[in-house]
């Protein structure tokens, strides 16, 4: 395999010949009903300006559900967000509204942070 054709983001253990199977090579992302992910909701500014975001970390949910909830959860706070790393940033300081939200969707939420 030469060095030009590598994609540091692909992992190979061992591979002799064949297609790319990177399918096979993917882990799985177990997906729990929101009764049982705890969800924790905090206000942070850091790295941001000054700005404040309202992060929700916790998730054990595909990237497309996550998708659909970010888009759920920016219209009914009529902001913008985003999802970074596994966990939804909203823009601005949205934690009991977050929070209530959340919880008639059936999550586990707890606030963390000052």
């Amino acid at each position: 395999m030469a060095a030009a054709n590598r994609d540091p983001d692909k992992r190979f253990v061992y591979r002799e010949f064949g297609n790319d199977n990177s399918a096979a090579i993917e882990r799985g992302i177990q997906e729990l009903p929101p009764s049982q992910q705890n969800l924790r909701v905090q206000a942070s500014r850091k790295g941001r300006k000054g700005k404040t975001v309202t992060i929700i970390n916790g998730f054990q949910a595909k990237p497309e559900t996550l998708d659909a909830l970010v888009k759920q959860l920016k219209t009914q706070c009529g902001t913008g967000g985003t999802i970074k790393d596994n966990e939804i940033e909203i823009q601005g300081d949205h934690k009991q509204k977050l929070v209530e939200i959340l919880t008639k969707l059936g999550y586990k939420v707890k606030i963390s942070g000052g």
